[in-house]
């Protein structure tokens, strides 16, 4: 066989135990991004693969493509009526939070790793991000989940955190590159990438829904592919125009999840496969570029700083930007615990090499290793503090309806799930005693695992789920009758 041959069987080989590996996470409850981790390492230069990789710049490059699509499909996943309520929690948690937990970390890096400050501080903006994602996968396979406005408040931050640790560590990389520039100099710098971010992301999920609906493709298969090139569109432009790039997709995905298009339900499903497949490979590379001989000389040190890290950084952050939140004290405690970090700190740890900063090789390995600590501690131990903390909640499963809606261009209603919780005020009644709105259409009821079409004496029990076709306007009216808001 040739070589390009060999490098394609390899690199199934790969995806192929990447995928089993995830399926073993759900089993032994270790977040499926150690594994995949592993398979990398395993098959690197120091594992029994021998695979000799190290091109910082091409695992830069593919996590930065990799972290772009995992965020859109965060945004397009989110439920924006579950997150609303918390917007202003969420975004003080992924911008003041993030900030406080680098420049703690960061002081206690500099002292252990007799660092410069402004090298102590690019450690600790690297290792500022968390990855919620991972959090869900243990509790998904605990079948545990989260009480309360907990579970969208992690949700909304492990999206929208990301693009305040890629500027933090761009500005600290600008700084320690450039000893002319100021450090005032990153304040409009912020605003102008946040600002920017925000509204190219908002503007460019208007202009996605509309093409969507009005280019009408001749081939199915090619609205996924559009939609591929749209976000490497918004991506580039928002980055090339001075605006944070990851924001805007993230934006848009968030954005673009609310409004009717078409082919929704099977876009949805693709960019959520794909963003698995950004993940796995981006996992695999960086397990690939470490030198696993290398980590016991960051051994000690990097104990020090995660501990630091998950024991005081990451709740002096949460703390404070929690203050007046209405949130509990031991919420607060379950969403410090939850700070997992994830492939991003490994991807902004790979700037440093690119940049030629001197101790960029040893801040590559003690983030790695702060990484594994960190998901091998935190990630196996999180259902367990959920229930210690009394935070915990039965993981509901979402049922699979035999049917699949896809809306047309000009259609504005949409088929919605709705729980009926045990003191709604329509238990017990029939559907034709409940004023449900004209332009709202019970379609399916679902019932201890049956599915069946409700007649108009069909009489509500606590716990259905009831899936709706309806407008917005009409739904909000539905959600109220449900929920006792009338």
């Amino acid at each position: 066989m040739s070589s390009i041959e060999y490098l394609i069987l390899g690199g199934a080989i790969l995806l192929f135990f990447s995928v089993i590996a995830s399926k073993a996470s759900g089993k032994l409850g270790i977040p499926a991004l150690l594994l995949f981790l592993a398979v990398g390492m395993l098959a690197g230069s120091d594992g029994i693969g021998k695979i000799y990789f190290d091109d910082p710049y091409l695992a830069e490059a593919l996590g930065t493509v990799a972290l772009a699509f995992i965020l859109f499909s965060g945004g397009l996943n989110t439920e924006w009526s579950e997150v609303r309520p918390v917007i202003r929690s969420g975004i003080l948690l992924s911008t003041i939070g993030v900030l406080v937990t680098c420049i703690l970390t960061g002081a206690f890096a500099t002292a252990v790793l007799q660092l410069s400050v402004l090298e102590g501080l690019l450690l600790g903006a690297i290792m500022s991000s968390t990855d919620a994602a991972a959090v869900f996968s243990v509790l998904r396979s605990k079948r545990v989940s989260l009480k309360g406005e907990i579970k969208p408040l992690l949700e909304l931050e492990s999206g929208s955190n990301d693009p305040m640790a890629v500027f933090l560590t761009v500005g600290l990389l600008l700084l320690l590159g450039q000893q002319e520039v100021s450090a005032v100099r990153l304040v409009p710098m912020f605003f102008q990438q946040m600002i920017l971010g925000t509204v190219l992301g908002f503007l460019s999920s208007k202009s996605i829904k509309r093409l969507l609906n009005g280019i009408r493709l001749e081939y199915d298969g090619l609205y996924p592919v559009f939609t591929i090139s749209c976000v490497l569109i918004v991506f580039s432009l928002t980055q090339v125009v001075g605006g944070n790039g990851f924001l805007a997709v993230y934006v848009s995905g968030l954005i673009l999840g609310r409004e009717n298009f078409v082919h929704k339900r099977s876009l949805t499903l693709f960019h959520d496969g794909l963003a698995w497949l950004m993940q796995i490979s981006m996992f695999l590379t960086l397990g690939l570029l470490v030198f696993p001989s290398r980590l016991p000389a960051v051994m000690v040190p990097g104990l020090a700083i995660s501990a630091f890290l998950i024991l005081v950084g990451r709740p002096a952050g949460v703390f404070l930007t929690l203050i007046g939140s209405g949130y509990q004290f031991k919420e607060k405690l379950m969403v410090s615990w939850v700070g997992l970090r994830g492939a991003v700190p490994i991807i902004l740890a790979t700037y440093p090499l690119l940049a030629g900063i001197a101790k960029a090789d040893t801040i590559f390995h003690i983030v790695f290793f702060i990484v594994l600590t960190s998901t091998l501690l935190q990630g196996t131990s999180i259902p367990y503090v959920a229930r210690w903390l009394g935070v915990d909640a039965p993981l509901k499963e979402k049922f699979r309806y035999p049917l699949q809606y896809v809306p047309a261009a000009d259609v504005k209603n949409d088929l919605v799930e709705l729980e009926i919780s045990p003191n709604s005020p329509v238990v017990g009644k029939t559907i034709i005693e409940v004023a449900i709105p004209k332009d709202a259409l019970i379609v399916l009821l679902q019932r201890k695992g049956d599915v069946f079409v409700p007649r108009g004496g069909t009489r509500f029990e606590a716990n259905d789920t009831i899936l709706v076709l309806s407008d917005r306007s009409a739904l909000e009216q539905v959600r109220r009758i449900v929920s006792g808001g009338v």
